[in-house]
């Protein structure tokens, strides 16, 4: 037996803990002494202990433990658990590491106000181009929304087009089509040299990005996520020069090494006289 001082040095918890474990049942002393109420307990019940302090740092409720507990869960089902939490904490450190990166980039549009140059705007005719893509649905134009959606596009039309053997004639255009809930369509493509009905055999589309007569564009350098400026730049240029834009821009990407500060990509958005 022993004291609820060493079990709780043996357990790595507090007295306070197994007080409180004691309390509402979850952890009962293996003995109390009617006379002086002091909890003994049995080495035995390091492995219960071990639950519960696995099962509450995995974020479940003490209510949530004490039944898990009583189904018995063994240690491979633990082991799932750990897995499955790790996941959820993965997935949201990442969530919150694109939406910081995304304050950042907004904090530098922000510093830029006032400052911005137009003259890297260019108009220019973009012609038509026959394209293999894939689509996906976004919740709405945000870069935390829209990342999460072109990123894995782009590799699955990768690696379709190269299990089909259809080679890449230029590089990847990645456009966008609102929808009336405020979601938008991620479309991922990459020019082909392929028949419309070419696609009909293969597991992407096949369609024809349609000529743009007059297209205002602009150099964007870095990663995606800081694109906001460049786009600021370019609705500064469209709105002092007298245009009106007719739709989202279209990112042509000139250049993506694996190291995001050197990507090179051209935004093209369409633009006409009132």
């Amino acid at each position: 037996m022993f004291s609820i001082g060493d079990f709780a040095r043996l357990g790595l918890v507090s007295v306070r803990m197994l007080r409180h474990y004691d309390a509402i049942g979850l952890l009962r002393p293996a003995h109390v002494d009617p006379v002086t109420g002091y909890r003994s307990y049995q080495a035995g019940q390091l492995a219960r202990l071990n639950r519960v302090v696995a099962l509450k740092d995995l974020g479940f409720t003490l209510d949530q433990v004490s039944a898990i507990l009583d189904d018995k869960v063994s240690a491979e089902e633990l082991h799932g658990m750990v897995r499955l939490r790790r996941a959820q904490l993965e997935a949201r450190i990442n969530a919150d590491l694109t939406r910081l990166r995304g304050v950042e980039a907004r904090l530098r549009t922000i510093e830029r106000e006032g400052v911005m140059g137009i003259d890297e705007v260019i108009v220019k005719k973009v012609a038509p181009v026959r394209v293999a893509q894939l689509s996906a649905r976004a919740a709405s134009y945000d870069t935390e929304d829209i990342g999460p959606v072109i990123q894995p596009l782009y590799r699955q039309i990768c690696e379709r087009l190269e299990a089909a053997r259809v080679p890449m004639q230029g590089p990847g255009i990645a456009y966008y089509l609102p929808e009336d809930d405020g979601a938008v369509l991620v479309h991922a493509t990459f020019p082909v040299n392929l028949d419309i009905d070419d696609g009909k055999a293969h597991d992407f589309d096949v369609v024809d990005l349609p000529p743009i007569e007059a297209a205002a564009t602009i150099i964007h350098r870095g990663p995606m996520e800081s694109v906001g400026p460049t786009f600021q730049t370019l609705a500064h240029w469209i709105e002092e020069n007298g245009y009106q834009a007719l739709g989202l821009a279209r990112e042509v990407s000139l250049h993506c090494p694996p190291d995001l500060d050197e990507w090179v990509h051209e935004l093209q958005i369409e633009i006409a006289k009132p």
